[in-house]
């Protein structure tokens, strides 16, 4: 991914899942903020782990960036 904040419509064309590090820079925050809020089980977008790390669900971030609500778990 390119470096800078992302448009919505970028995202929109990112692959289905993204970095931690890329979806912290699409919302705003630091990538360590967000891997923290993965870790405790409160992060404001899915995510799937892959072996040792953690991959963002591109649709959420959409989701989330969109402004829609987030279903019911």
């Amino acid at each position: 991914m390119s470096k800078g904040q992302p448009t919505l419509a970028d995202i929109r064309k990112w692959p289905a899942t993204v970095s931690v590090a890329d979806a912290a820079r699409a919302i705003g925050c630091s990538r360590s903020h967000l891997y923290e809020r993965v870790k405790r089980g409160d992060s404001p977008v899915k995510t799937i782990g892959v072996g040792t790390r953690h991959v963002v669900i591109t649709a959420d971030l959409i989701r989330l960036l969109s402004g829609e609500a987030r279903e019911a778990a």
